[in-house]
């Protein structure tokens, strides 16, 4: 194979000696003549659109743009636009920009579609994401189960069972459309927020009948809906259900079943599970922590609890705000100053701050042992909270340390 090497050198080597040459024969330019002024260069579209805020204006930048592919591909930009002209308002630029948007070459692409009704959804405007699906065919887009879902996603905010219902009906009898299980688990969660758990149930057995098989989502979202509504038995039908049919329970489901068993005050069991989830290598996270901290906090175990948020930090975890305020909480209603003063100090300096009764208890409690100077420092935090604390929230804080 030829190496373009040399030729790179000979090229430096005319160009350098052609420089040189035309410098020698050509006059000196006098320092004086003017300097010629180079013309700005233009701002990037996407850095105007975030800067714009006029909302006439963001339109008709946004207009301007419609074949510019950094901008038409940039969801982060698309929706910040959309979602712009939703709080101003001008609900009837988003329209003329959607749909004028569905008329250009990329309204061919189901994605770009798809784009638009959960835009149309976001800014809520249903009526406008239906017709969307109903009218690809018009700008030539095929549909598949993908939009059909994301119709239905947007469909569910509506709460109309009716409008749902003719849209899955349609789906497969007018277009064709062969379901999936993300169809299932959307109008399953949609089902029981609706707290129309009987039809959520039938639903995932009809789907199953017709080759649908319910996945992991399917059962934590039949399962958690159960455990809400106080139908324990149900709740736990699905757990055993998904452990038959070989669906290994993911972290979300741990977490639900850990629920339930704290909220049935069941602690010992909660945290049985949490250990089990190590064995089968799911890793518990924060919320997992924070549930079986609760759940021996509730039950008067506080040295359980104790342990327990000793663990997540040798699992290399940290605290989080929920775990900081759930400690702190239950350390002062069992009287325990000394170390809800230090968990207080070390969530403050975070800017996590407990509720505004419980910091008036540990400052009670600190008052009442004697420990104003821990006092003192609690009400130095507080002062520096941001967004700061009501003016009469901080005049009962200040009332408590006066006291002797």
């Amino acid at each position: 194979m030829l190496s373009l090497r040399p030729a790179r050198r000979f090229y430096r080597t005319v160009s350098s000696a052609a420089i040189v040459s035309s410098s020698a024969n050509c006059p000196a330019v006098k320092s004086s003549s003017p300097v010629k002024k180079f013309k700005p260069v233009e701002e990037p579209a996407l850095v105007k659109l975030k800067s714009e805020r006029d909302p006439e204006k963001l339109f008709e930048l946004f207009k301007e743009h419609s074949h510019n592919r950094l901008v038409i591909e940039n969801r982060v930009a698309f929706e910040d636009t959309v979602c712009r002209l939703k709080g101003a308002g001008r609900f009837d630029l988003i329209e003329h920009l959607l749909e004028h948007q569905k008329s250009l070459p990329q309204g061919r692409r189901e994605g770009f579609i798809v784009r638009i009704i959960m835009l149309y959804g976001k800014v809520g405007m249903v009526n406008h994401a239906v017709d969307t699906f109903y009218n690809m065919h018009v700008y030539g887009c095929r549909r598949t189960v993908k939009s059909l879902n994301a119709t239905l996603s947007v469909l569910m905010q509506t709460r109309d069972l009716g409008a749902i219902e003719a849209l899955l009906a349609e789906g497969m009898s007018k277009f064709g459309i062969l379901f999936d299980v993300i169809s299932v688990n959307i109008v399953t969660k949609g089902l029981c927020e609706m707290l129309l758990l009987d039809k959520a149930c039938a639903l995932a057995s009809e789907m199953e009948k017709m080759g649908i098989l319910p996945d992991i989502i399917t059962y934590t979202t039949l399962m958690t809906a159960f455990y809400k509504s106080n139908r324990c038995e149900v709740g736990n039908g699905f757990w055993n259900l998904m452990v038959h049919k070989g669906c290994l329970p993911n972290i979300v489901a741990f977490n639900a079943r850990i629920q339930y068993l704290v909220n049935r005050r069941r602690p010992w069991d909660a945290n049985r599970l949490a250990a089990l989830m190590k064995k089968v290598g799911i890793s518990p996270d924060e919320i997992t922590y924070n549930l079986v901290i609760k759940g021996f906090c509730i039950s008067g175990n506080l040295e359980m609890a104790k342990r327990v948020y000793s663990a997540l930090h040798g699992n290399g975890l940290r605290p989080n705000e929920k775990i900081y305020q759930t400690m702190i909480h239950y350390l002062c209603v069992n009287g325990d100053y000394d170390v809800a003063y230090t968990m207080c100090k070390d969530s403050m300096k975070k800017n996590w701050f407990p509720s505004v009764d419980t910091i008036r208890t540990l400052l009670e409690g600190l008052q009442m042992s004697g420990q104003t100077g821990k006092a003192n420092m609690i009400m130095i935090l507080v002062r520096k909270r941001k967004p700061a604390f009501l003016q009469k929230q901080m005049d009962a804080f200040r009332c408590i340390l006066s006291k002797k």
